[in-house]
């Protein structure tokens, strides 16, 4: 069941939660169009996060056009609010009982408040679709349980369209994983849960879409299923759909290319649940989309298991990132150490909105890092327009030629031309930052930083930007 509301050209669409689908009860939320008296109360699901200390937050989903007004309240004295990311602007009104705010355009924020970043509000405001009708639909029941496998894409009525269409309801999958073949495409609508995982192998031309949840907080962290699993395929486009808690990677991308990743949403509460890991990949682009994971956020490879070659042209553009732990960007660990090494360059991070960094190891600190190892090249990197707000343990930036045993058979070879545009970190009081290579023979060459800004002023040294270069680099510029 859906709700619209409508009020001249703002419009609101809210998704009934089907029987099943495991709802919090922190928070209280309405949304109502502006210009509109009626406030449609938006169903809260419950997602884990941080793997230290496994704690219950709660997240939300609407869509709307124009202009929608958000109210949040819940059982207790609300002393201070907080919208973020903090670059978006988002005015609070707060009376002590409840709060409201306006957005008028997509958002993908966390509502905070008393200052409670482990049991907050996770809010994602899309911008209603309107599929068109030429799908297979698959109606579900939203009061009783619903099976779906392999068999579906058996009929003669897909094999005509190519495409399906999921209605609300709970989808249990048939045997936890489902293979996609080539030339599909699974819309999900609002009101949907999926319980299972899908798999693109040795496919081509798939698009999963919708606003439908992957649900996995009950999968075992050995079980090892990603949320989706990409691999060696191409044309693959991945849009708007929620990801609760898998075991293993959220999406995970093994020698593929032709991939868009857009406006994806995921939560994760396990060791090496990364958001989006990719291994000898090429022409990747992420757009939009909140990551919030216990471990890398976005993590870029060449070489490992059964992928192999090197990584080049990705781009990630729009996305607001929180790492409870591990990086929320990473580069360069894994190659093919066998061989000669791989190369990974033309890589771009852009307007990017980093929530959270906190890791406990000494060895994996860093917002922003490449740690090149597996006689990696990584070369001609961007950062651009990065927003880093106050985080609990880190760096900013780490950008090293290193051999961790734990993870490399050998040390990596060489990073060059490493560019740093506009990186804005609000706090202070963090791990210093690191450039530096391995020995005289792999070094860490030509890194350009501009405009850095620490805390509220523009850095003009290493010193007040709190970077260390190491003797094992070459020509780094701060301007």
């Amino acid at each position: 069941m859906q709700r619209m509301q409508i009020d001249n050209k703002n419009k609101v669409k809210v998704y009934a939660a089907p029987s099943g689908a495991v709802l919090q009860k922190d928070y209280l939320l309405k949304v109502r169009a502006v210009g509109d008296e009626e406030w449609i109360i938006v169903p809260v699901y419950r997602v884990k996060v941080d793997m230290h200390d496994v704690r219950t937050a709660s997240m939300a989903y609407f869509d709307f056009e124009g202009e929608a007004e958000v109210e949040v309240s819940g059982p207790f004295y609300i002393a201070e609010a907080l919208v973020r990311p903090l670059s978006r602007n988002i005015s609070v009104e707060n009376d002590t009982k409840k709060i409201r705010f306006r957005i008028d355009r997509p958002e993908n924020l966390s509502v905070e408040l008393n200052k409670n970043r482990y049991h907050n509000l996770h809010l994602f405001a899309g911008k209603i679709e309107e599929p068109t009708n030429d799908y297979v639909i698959i109606e579900g029941d939203t009061k009783k349980a619903n099976f779906i496998s392999e068999d579906v894409f058996l009929t003669e009525e897909f094999a005509k369209k190519r495409k399906l269409w999921l209605t609300a309801g709970v989808y249990y999958v048939t045997e936890c994983v489902m293979r996609i073949p080539s030339d599909t495409e699974i819309y999900t609508d609002g009101g949907v849960v999926i319980i299972g995982a899908f798999i693109c192998e040795n496919a081509e031309n798939i698009k999963i879409c919708g606003r439908g949840i992957f649900y996995q907080a009950g999968f075992e962290r050995f079980s090892a299923v990603n949320g989706i699993r990409i691999s060696h395929s191409t044309n693959v486009c991945i849009s708007g759909v929620i990801f609760v808690n898998p075991a293993h990677y959220t999406v995970f991308l093994g020698e593929s290319r032709d991939v868009v990743i857009n406006n994806i949403k995921s939560f994760s509460c396990e060791g090496w649940s990364d958001g989006i890991d990719m291994m000898s990949c090429k022409n990747v682009h992420i757009k939009g989309g909140f990551l919030r994971t216990s471990d890398d956020c976005i993590a870029i490879y060449g070489s490992r298991w059964d992928n192999h070659g090197d990584t080049t042209d990705v781009v990630v553009d729009g996305t607001v990132l929180w790492a409870d732990v591990a990086h929320p960007t990473m580069i360069g660990t894994h190659g093919n150490y066998a061989g000669d090494g791989d190369r990974i360059s033309n890589i771009v991070f852009k307007n990017i909105d980093i929530l959270e960094h906190n890791e406990p190891q000494a060895g994996y600190l860093g917002c922003l890092t490449i740690n090149a190892g597996d006689k990696n090249t990584v070369e001609n990197v961007t950062y651009e327009n990065i927003n880093i707000e106050p985080f609990l343990h880190g760096k900013v930036i780490d950008v090293q030629v290193r051999w961790n045993k734990d993870y490399n058979p050998a040390p990596g070879k060489l990073i060059k031309g490493i560019t740093f545009i506009n990186i804005n970190y609000l706090g202070d009081g963090e791990v210093t930052s690191v450039i530096n290579g391995y020995d005289e023979s792999l070094m860490v060459k030509d890194i350009t930083i501009l405009n850095y800004v620490r805390g509220t002023r523009v850095c003009s040294s290493f010193e007040n930007a709190n970077i260390k270069v190491g003797r094992y680099s070459e020509n780094v510029v701060l301007g």
